[in-house]
């Protein structure tokens, strides 16, 4: 059965009565953006191995990285709106429009006759999958039962490898066809996302913190109950999450005294301080050194010592399967074990794998017929390893943490930020990569992992921990305990209008507030 759920926006929802099959529609269809994202890197991945695509465009190391990096140009372009549209359309209404832009660019990009075509159709692309990529990790965050928020949020990104495997398995199967369909039909397949995307959405509810900021206080609480009780209006759980977010965007909206704006994320120390850490995990997992082997593995292995384009196509498919399962137990160690722990354990991991991978690669090069398969494997063993340090942290704390450092009124437009600190070097390193290897060689490496200490440094002194808190909550790490002081003063003077009723799952913080009061 289906009831109607609340929107505020032009697209209308009718939700299942089960509130654990909201959650799974929620987190498949907010996943568009990630898997998208992940068949469009092994997508890359496979093609720059098969000479019936670099051969079609007659590609050079320089027009390779172009075609592979165009998807960044999109992104940068799209994020300069992502936030606000995110803001003012509703979470659900830019996801629908993203599908829509992304489709558009898939179809291009599939019927490219030349590099300024497929440049475009990528270009294209890249600009509907970042309103997607603002828009899903907002709108997941907000709106994911409470009960499972960190699990969804975090698995949210972990799609990504979903589909990067998919991708490697389709251009495996297409690489031995002697035409351009070799390349067309996977890049024409990459659409089924948003496809699906596109199908899901009329089945699941708005953000209901985005409501409450739209002045929809009743509507935010029925999707509340929704999400996390069947429907039921009365349950401990829906009324403590629904205090708790009215009191703090009333909290934030008396604060600031105007309608949310791009000045708030600089506005106050505070809010600088969240964006820095907010957006951080962009940068960080961009130069991590990942972009080798996500975009240009088969220059990799060929540096590695593995030349046949087949085990090369192979390897892809092995690669992915592996990372899928590190994502996953990355997700279990970020929730159960802390972000930051994780972060420092993995980067720390990076680093040395980088460094192997250097010194191995710099053996080889040196004598590649005398080689032993020792070292070739050896090698080859370090990059996956490498790949599956990566996904244990960056993958699941790429979704998972900006949007719990972020407050709502800052929220999708500090996610956007996050994206263009990971677009705009990724534009660079994914265009310059082949030039670097082919000119430096086994010298990236080494480069890379230098720069990879540096971020554990940061990690280490500015990370805060969010492990075990509610998004609310999250704001006493910045905000302290004036926030229910002024809470408390609103109360008294009638400003907040709120359900009246015990806080159960914040006991803690009930507390302080009734000393404050006796007070």
């Amino acid at each position: 059965m289906l009831a109607k759920s609340p929107t505020g926006t032009w697209l209308p929802a009718w939700v299942p009565e089960s509130s654990a099959l909201i959650s799974v529609l929620l987190l498949f269809c907010a996943a568009v953006e990630s898997s998208t994202n992940g068949f469009d890197g092994s997508l890359l991945n496979g093609l720059n191995v098969l000479k019936v695509y670099t051969g079609y465009f007659n590609l050079t190391p320089a027009t390779q990285g172009l075609n592979t990096a165009s998807v960044y140009i999109g992104k940068i372009l799209g994020l300069t709106v992502a936030g606000v549209l995110t803001d003012r359309l509703g979470r659900r209404p830019t996801i629908f429009w993203s599908s829509i832009v992304s489709l558009i660019g898939i179809v291009i990009q599939s019927a490219a006759q030349n590099i300024a075509m497929f440049v475009v159709g990528r270009a294209i692309l890249g600009l509907g999958s970042c309103w997607a990529g603002v828009a899903s990790a907002v709108y997941l965050t907000e709106t994911f039962s409470a009960r499972w928020r960190s699990w969804g949020v975090a698995i949210l990104q972990n799609f990504y490898y979903v589909g990067a495997l998919l991708a490697a398995g389709v251009t495996l199967g297409t690489g031995r066809w002697n035409s351009t369909w070799a390349w067309r039909a996977p890049s024409l397949f990459q659409g089924i996302f948003a496809i699906i995307c596109i199908v899901i959405l009329p089945f699941i509810p708005e953000s209901p913190r985005w409501l409450v900021g739209q002045g929809r206080p009743e509507d935010a609480h029925k999707v509340l109950a929704q999400v996390n009780a069947r429907g039921n209006l009365q349950d401990p759980v829906v009324l403590a999450e629904y205090q708790m977010i009215v009191e703090t965007l009333n909290y934030e909206r008396a604060m600031a005294g105007r309608a949310p704006s791009l000045k708030d994320l600089i506005r106050t120390p505070v809010a600088r301080r969240r964006l820095l850490i907010g957006s951080s995990p962009g940068l960080f997992s961009c130069v991590a050194g990942n972009i080798i082997a996500s975009y240009y593995l088969g220059t990799e292995l060929g540096a590695a010592g593995i030349t046949n384009a087949n085990d090369k196509l192979k390897a892809n498919v092995v690669l992915n399967s592996w990372c899928l399962v590190c994502c996953l137990f990355g997700t279990q160690l970020a929730v159960r074990w802390g972000r930051k722990p994780t972060a420092l354990t993995a980067q720390f991991l990076l680093t040395v794998f980088l460094m192997t991978i250097g010194g191995l690669t710099k053996k080889y090069s040196a004598d590649p017929a005398g080689a032993s398969n020792a070292l070739v494997y050896g090698n080859v063993a370090c990059i996956f390893l490498f790949q599956g340090a990566y996904s244990v942290a960056w993958t699941p704390l790429m979704s998972l943490y900006p949007p719990e450092i972020l407050n709502f009124s800052i929220r999708a437009n500090g996610v956007a930020v996050k994206q263009y600190a990971n677009a705009i070097p990724a534009l660079v390193l994914v265009y310059v990569m082949p030039i670097g290897l082919a000119n430096l060689g086994w010298k990236m490496y080494i480069i890379n992992a230098s720069w990879n200490i540096v971020t554990f440094v940061l990690i280490a002194v500015y990370w805060v921990e969010t492990k075990g808190r509610s998004l609310e909550e999250i704001d006493e790490i910045f905000e302290g305990k004036k926030k229910h002081e002024t809470i408390e003063v609103l109360k008294s003077a009638g400003q907040l209008n709120i359900l009246d009723h015990e806080m159960d799952l914040n006991k803690e913080t009930v507390d302080v507030e009734v000393s404050e009061v006796k007070d």
